[in-house]
């Protein structure tokens, strides 16, 4: 059996990227209203999304990322 030698378990992995989110998007001054009405989806969403209750696919974090006009490199540091 392999070891798994990852430092984070999935929830803190997801809560980790919904921080990242949560900072690109304050950091382009944008509410979760205005985000969400960007991206095309509810603030209830994007409020579970920065809370890291939302599993995402790789394609839907890209989407992030161009909403944010950042690269998706900046929310997938951990």
């Amino acid at each position: 059996m392999l070891k798994s030698n990852c430092m984070y378990n999935d929830k803190e992995l997801l809560k980790q990227l919904g921080r990242n989110i949560k900072a690109e998007r304050v950091r382009k001054g944008y509410t979760q209203e205005f985000f969400a009405e960007k991206m095309g989806v509810t603030r209830e969403y994007v409020s579970r999304i920065e809370r890291g209750q939302e599993n995402m696919s790789i394609l839907k974090i890209l989407n992030l990322s161009k909403c944010l006009e950042t690269e998706i490199t900046n929310l997938l540091r951990f």
